[in-house]
């Protein structure tokens, strides 16, 4: 019989400080991997000699400043994930996972896609205030000096009416660029990102009760429990099944839609392959590394209910 946990709470450091080490770690692989990889192609090819001492020194600034910038950007963007989370899940209800012991067999479609999607939503809008407000000022100004341009450029060239965008064009653009970050986009991520929480919470309840599902080991703490341990093969396999569903469906709306059926299926097996292998890789050395720090810094500790 399942039992449905609630996740009312996020205690924000813990999550704050695991999340922002993985991704430094992971961008600490991601660096000596594309070092190695333009390394490897400087010394194939005569005559790269030089490139090869550039590709050198960028390294070592890769090495140590990927990281570094990874782990600082985790550290705001966690935070700022984990207390959205805790100020909506009392509103909204928080993510419900259907507990079968220690694996998670089922999750409620409804609870994990609206306050994941709303996160997402809040996040875009933050982000698109920033940029639809910076763009807007930057046309205004240009929408300032636009007509002074036109007017020079008429008088020089002895022209009554001068072909340049007016000051109110340049206003009109603007306003469409910063309703379109600041109201349609956040709108859209919503939208969009609703149906693909939708539908991997559905693939989950669908495959997983076939081929075990991810386990997560919880230990009590103070006022919560402790994620102390997620093993890495249920982790990995489970969820990266999942997503090749979701690549598999991807290429096929994407392949239809270019009209070439022999494309859509090509499109349809090649995109289930790549996202399998990619979430795989990704999941697993997440969760080793997590399972690795978790004695070290300390576990994400939820409060259950």
């Amino acid at each position: 019989m399942l039992d449905i946990k609630e996740i009312k709470h996020i205690r924000a450091a813990p999550f704050t400080l695991m999340t922002s080490s993985i991704h430094a770690i992971l961008a600490f692989i991601a660096a000596i991997l594309v070092i190695l990889f333009f390394g490897t192609i400087a010394a194939l090819i005569p005559g790269m000699n030089m490139f090869a001492g550039f590709i050198t020194v960028l390294g070592l600034s890769i090495i140590i400043l990927w990281p570094l910038t990874s782990f600082f950007f985790n550290i705001v963007y966690a935070f700022i994930l984990a207390l959205l989370y805790n100020l909506l899940a009392p509103r909204l209800g928080g993510i419900k996972l259907g507990m079968e012991g220690e694996v998670v067999k089922s999750i409620p479609v409804m609870s994990f896609a609206l306050i994941l999607s709303v996160i997402v939503a809040i996040l875009t809008f933050l982000t698109g205030l920033y940029i639809g407000l910076a763009g807007s000022s930057v046309l205004s100004l240009v929408s300032g000096v636009i007509p002074v341009a036109a007017n020079l450029a008429a008088d020089a060239t002895n022209v009554t009416n001068a072909t340049l965008p007016t000051g109110g064009m340049m206003a009109a653009i603007s306003g469409i660029w910063a309703l379109f970050w600041i109201i349609i986009l956040p709108i859209a991520m919503f939208i969009l990102t609703f149906i693909a929480y939708a539908l991997f919470a559905v693939f989950y309840n669908i495959i997983i009760p076939k081929v075990g599902g991810l386990k997560l080991i919880f230990a009590e703490a103070a006022n919560g429990f402790e994620l102390t341990n997620i093993p890495v093969v249920p982790a990995a396999l489970s969820i990266s099944i999942v997503m090749a569903v979701l690549g598999a469906i991807y290429g096929l709306v994407m392949g239809i839609m270019t009209g070439d059926v022999v494309l859509a299926i090509i499109w349809l097996i090649s995109y289930a392959i790549s996202w399998f292998v990619m979430y795989f890789i990704m999941i697993a050395l997440a969760t080793v590394f997590y399972n690795f720090l978790q004695p070290r810094i300390g576990g994400i500790k939820l409060v259950l209910e």
